[in-house]
């Protein structure tokens, strides 16, 4: 069965007025359900991490400034959204879910984060609407235990995983893969293991070739026992922050092409959302509803 990490605390973090990015928190596990993709019986409620798991990914003093809401203005304009204590509880909930989806991954093939993927989280900050590093932190932690010996980070949200990047820039055992709008941000790219810049207005044809050019001899070179997939949606052209203008199709052609390439292989992979800004909620809604469609097509 699809495990699916959602928790309430996911859709209300913010203060009123701040409320759209977290719309698709709410709207995406009812599309589901509405559509018999998925039952409730998929979805699990994780716990929090504690500090001492996310010690291994983030700085002592960072996780301090959370905690005790002592972040500067400076820290605080750089992530995006105004600083409460239910968003930094939420990410903890988030970093568990995604952790917990690799376990469930292990045995049933993929599992999947409704929220997740918060890729410019760096080890003593965050930016970009991103407080930890939840693929980061659940990487380490697999690591630590002994549960995997090599990971393959595939991130295809329109923008680099800059925080992913430098994390893990010396950590042989995770290889970085990021595919991502070559001008959008970050202004300044951090160094993935392969970084893979696409024009602005790049179409489905040319995105999809470099990625299945370049994803099964990754796969092929790393021989990784678990894959993390980042499956941002900004990539869309109706996107306000994208830059590219790929199609739901295209989007859609995208995951399919990674969840085959995992199930043919045999790796398990785990899958958080990433970015997804449409003007129109119902794009960013049916982008990723497709990704749960997909997953469920090709794994059961």
């Amino acid at each position: 069965m699809l495990k699916i990490a959602f928790s309430p605390v996911y859709k209300y973090a913010l203060p009123e007025g701040h409320r759209f990015p977290m719309l698709k928190y709410e709207l995406l596990p009812e599309q589901l359900l509405y559509e018999g993709t998925i039952t409730e019986d998929h979805f699990f409620h994780p716990e929090q991490l504690v500090n001492e798991e996310m010690l291994f990914t983030h700085t002592a003093e960072y996780l301090h400034k959370l905690d005790h809401q002592l972040l500067s203005k400076k820290e605080i304009r750089n992530i995006g959204f105004p600083m409460t204590t239910a968003l930094v509880e939420r990410g903890k909930y988030i970093s568990k879910g995604t952790y917990d989806c690799a376990l469930y991954a292990m045995t049933n093939g993929v599992a999947m984060n409704i929220a997740g993927g918060t890729h410019h989280a760096f080890a003593d900050h965050g930016e970009g609407f991103c407080v930890y590093n939840d693929f980061a932190i659940a990487s380490h932690l697999l690591l630590d235990r002994k549960i995997c010996s090599k990971i393959l980070i595939v991130d295809l949200d329109v923008h680099q995983g800059n925080g992913t990047a430098r994390i893990f820039k010396d950590e042989q055992r995770v290889f970085t893969f990021s595919m991502h709008g070559a001008k959008n941000y970050p202004t300044r790219k951090e160094q993935s293991d392969l970084d893979i810049g696409v024009p602005d207005k790049t179409e489905d044809a040319y995105f999809l070739k470099m990625l299945k050019e370049t994803l099964p001899k990754l796969i092929d070179e790393q021989q990784p026992d678990m894959i993390f997939y980042l499956a941002g949606v900004d990539v869309l052209e109706t996107d306000k922050l994208g830059r590219l203008s790929m199609t739901l199709n295209g989007c859609k052609e995208r995951d399919r092409f990674v969840l085959e390439q995992c199930h043919k292989n045999n790796i398990p992979v785990a899958v958080s959302m990433g970015g997804g800004y449409s003007e129109e909620i119902r794009f960013i809604i049916d982008a990723h509803a497709n990704t749960f469609r997909m997953a469920q097509e090709i794994f059961f």
